[in-house]
């Protein structure tokens, strides 16, 4: 039976009396928090995309006197548009990251009413939306976070982007104007109000809320900062979607497939905060915003700023088909074209694959870029089938190979491969050259970006160079009793470091000054301990992801449980 946790949890000692579920309760503990002798603003300041609607009646019984929608503030439908378009562009799939703050968006003269009906209430008063810090903080501040996976789910539901009528709209066209624009927007917000959070609310689960409280959200974060732990993974199908996740991941058996598993992202994952019998979910963002340095180190921090920098991800196509063509832009194509400062390295490690599974990486030798380009755009006019071996080298694969992937190499794996893609993170710039002929789930052709992926190709990377840079790069760089240390990448055009350690006893490892991502890739389970017993044993099991945070310093990994006595490995990725 398969061991993956796909709930995994922080517990948060000491606060278990700091949190509450469902609107009952919620609505009883505001009730003794506001003073019956006089009137009291209640601002539920709302990342976009938290059910507005559901937070006012859920409150109702407190009896507003007023309630003010923060939304109302702000310019709407077509003005919003215009302010933001120059972040948006005509592109499908691409935006600009934008610069914009909350501010730049809504009206003044609006904010100056709604300040005027808040004094001009008699009794208590409930300022709800997005947005509503910039009106007041009021008396009693609550911040409604939200994943933005369960963003992606109402939007594929029928949701609307912020303040815009949309709901019809592409799910592409949604992402994209919350990736680059709203959820900028609102990460600034948040952050800028932290110092404000009397209580955080959860509305993930529809009528379900949770409420903690502010000492105890940043309790559970700091806690996070420094100690092993795990984000909370999510799968997603997709038209090369594959089967090896629905047994190992004890997915649903009865689902067409599974393509992706986001399961070290902390950019789109959530963390799970128990606080007793209440488990709280909220945006594992709010870490790396709140412990920064704790959770990355001074020199990662001090090179990427409150980003994540390493993503682990799964790529599930046993059973499937091959990936989309691909390559990813050069550093100074995506600074120059999308605002983002450092692009989309990365690598595939091979889980497991089948017989006669491939990658395809690089160009062959000789071939004419014209030629190749003139192809993919006929390919792409429905007037030919693109040959990608004509132009693009194969390799066979096997289980535990890695194959590295700098920017501007053109790739994708081929079926019958499950890949731990290790990689940089800038999430979305992946620029398809060929889709192999096939329409998206939608039944829609998939996005082809061609005349940006023809800018970014590096066409020096042909067979021999990708055979020696490329394929298997593995190097032993220690021994000890029970274990081999081996570097495996990723290439020096790169600046994560990955190690595996192959180990049947107890394995010493310092996080280098950077935080750690590790996976799990051989073995059913081990055990992280700190070796002076400053967090708690983390058991962690096959195909799971895990993140040590650099404040750890130094940890062990051994055999636990099932696996003592056999042999395990685990990959390692961290900043040079």
């Amino acid at each position: 039976m398969a061991k993956y946790d796909k709930y995994p949890e922080v517990k948060v000692k000491g606060y278990d009396h700091c949190a509450w579920q469902g609107y009952d309760q919620i609505t009883k503990v505001l009730e003794e928090r506001l003073n019956s002798n006089s009137k009291n603003v209640v601002v539920v300041d709302c990342y976009p995309g938290v059910d507005v609607k559901e937070v006012v009646e859920g409150l109702s019984t407190l009896n507003f006197d007023k309630v003010i929608y923060s939304d109302e503030c702000a310019l709407k439908g077509e003005a919003l548009t215009a302010a933001i378009d120059a972040y948006l562009t005509e592109d499908r799939v691409f935006g600009v990251l934008t610069t914009k703050n909350f501010q730049d968006v809504f009206r003044e003269d609006k904010i100056g009413e709604a300040k005027g009906q808040i004094e001009g209430a008699k009794g208590n008063v409930l300022v709800c939306g997005t947005g509503a810090g910039l009106i007041t903080t009021g008396d009693v501040y609550i911040f409604a976070d939200l994943a933005r996976w369960e963003i992606q789910l109402r939007y594929r539901k029928g949701m609307s982007n912020w303040n815009v009528e949309n709901s019809d709209a592409p799910i592409l066209t949604k992402y994209k104007r919350g990736f680059f624009v709203e959820w900028r927007m609102a990460d600034r917000h948040k952050v800028a109000h932290y110092k404000n959070f009397d209580y955080v609310l959860d509305t993930n689960v529809a009528n379900e809320p949770k409420l903690v409280s502010g000492e105890a959200f940043f309790a559970g974060l700091n806690e996070t900062a420094h100690r092993p732990f795990r984000v909370v993974p999510y799968f997603d199908a997709g038209v090369w979607g594959g089967q090896w996740m629905k047994e190992v991941c004890d997915l649903d058996r009865e689902a067409e497939n599974f393509a992706w598993s986001f399961d070290g992202v902390p950019e789109e994952n959530s963390l799970y905060l128990r606080y007793g019998d209440v488990r709280l979910e909220v945006p594992s963002t709010n870490v790396v915003f709140y412990r920064p340095q704790a959770l990355l180190g001074t020199k990662v921090h001090a090179r990427f700023g409150t980003e994540f920098p390493i993503r682990f991800d799964f790529l599930d196509t046993m059973g499937g088909q091959n990936l989309s063509l691909q390559v990813h832009p050069l550093t100074e194509y995506i600074q120059q074209t999308f605002g983002m400062h450092y692009t989309q390295d990365e690598s595939y490690y091979i889980l497991d694959c089948k017989e006669e599974a491939k990658v395809y990486l690089g160009v062959k030798e000789g071939i004419k870029p014209e030629e190749m380009i003139e192809d993919l755009k006929s390919a792409q006019r429905g007037e030919m089938s693109f040959d990608a071996e004509k132009y693009i080298n194969t390799f066979d694969v096997k289980k535990h190979d890695h194959f590295l992937i700098p920017a501007g190499t053109i790739h994708c794996s081929g079926k019958d491969t499950m890949v731990l893609e290790i990689s940089a993170t800038p999430y979305i710039f992946t620029f398809k050259l060929w889709d192999w002929d096939r329409l998206g789930l939608d039944g829609l052709p998939r996005p082809i970006h061609i005349e940006h992926g023809e800018k970014v190709i590096d066409w020096t990377r042909t067979t021999a160079w990708v055979e020696r840079e490329l394929v298997n790069p593995v190097e032993q760089v220690a021994e000890g009793e029970g274990y081999i240390e081996e570097r495996t990448g990723l290439h020096e055009r790169e600046f994560i470091e990955t190690r595996r350690h192959w180990f049947t006893e107890t394995v010493h490892h310092t996080t280098q000054g950077s935080v750690n991502v590790l996976n799990l890739v051989e073995g059913e389970e081990a055990v992280v301990e700190s070796p002076t017993g400053e967090f708690e044993p983390f058991v962690v099991h096959y195909a799971e992801t895990f993140i040590i945070p650099e404040s750890v310093k130094a940890y062990t990994i051994r055999p636990h449980g099932p696996s003592v006595g056999k042999k395990l490995a685990t990959i390692k990725a961290y900043v040079r």
